[in-house]
């Protein structure tokens, strides 16, 4: 059973539903990103891909990683060296509004609401994706050289992607400066969260508030660009041996 709040039909990358909740709008051009822009991908039930997730109030990924310091006897009051630890479990929170044909089980991915029998979390066998799409304004584009288009990168900026946008009215003299048949667009910093599994999920019904917001966690097993070959000798920056200072205790 589905409705228009929760298709299977979508194409990778476009909205998960074809209802009016699924309207886009247009959003400032400003230095600063914006959550207006940013769009959260997860494979809808049913879906044969990542869809768009609609009515998410929130997104949340966090990472933490401890370091341990070293000390030693006899040298007062100072630390020797810190030593990063490995990084613990990348975790991701979400908050949704809860539609009628569409609850947060559904939109990543399980059988739950209209859409089957899933009611909780011991009910998941399988861990999902989410894609995060941190999507440029104009201005940003027009400093890349890239502006009503989007960079698509290579090679080391391979995690920024092209995002074609639908058509909409304009005047037929208007000049965008760049070949409209291969569609206007933006570009979008990708971050790949990947193989998660929900950890808690929660609703709660009040008298005094009518809406019914579903929150959620998950932990993450990696996160990349979905481009890059990650390893020993990836040169991630404040490298020293390759002219770059990061700290001045390796100028020694």
């Amino acid at each position: 059973m589905a409705g228009k709040d929760q298709i299977s039909s979508y194409a990778q990358g476009e909205a998960q539903g074809s209802s009016y909740i699924y309207n886009y709008g247009t959003s400032p051009n400003t230095k600063a990103a914006m959550s207006q822009k940013v769009r959260i991908l997860a494979p809808g039930y049913g879906g044969q891909g990542l869809g768009q997730v609609g009515v998410l109030s929130s997104f949340g990924p966090n990472w933490s990683r401890d370091v341990v310091e070293i000390r030693g006897i006899g040298f007062g009051d100072t630390i020797a060296e810190l030593v990063p630890n490995v990084e613990g479990v990348v975790t991701c929170s979400f908050e949704r509004a809860m539609l009628y044909l569409s609850t947060m089980f559904e939109a990543f991915g399980y059988a739950g609401g209209v859409s089957g029998p899933v009611r909780a979390l011991k009910h998941h066998r399988w861990p999902f994706d989410v894609e995060e799409q941190r999507v440029f304004s104009t201005l940003a584009d027009v400093d890349l050289g890239v502006d009503n288009y989007g960079l698509d990168g290579d090679g080391w900026t391979a995690g920024l992607k092209r995002q074609k946008f639908p058509t909409v009215t304009n005047p037929e003299n208007q000049q965008w400066g760049v070949a409209t048949a291969a569609g206007l667009g933006h570009t979008a910093l990708i971050t790949f969260f990947e193989t998660c599994w929900m950890t808690s999920w929660s609703y709660s019904i009040s008298k005094d508030d009518s809406l019914i917001t579903e929150s959620g966690e998950c932990s993450v097993t990696d996160v990349h660009d979905a481009a890059s070959t990650y390893g020993e000798f990836m040169a991630t920056g404040n490298d020293p041996t390759v002219g770059q200072v990061g700290s001045r205790r390796f100028e020694q």
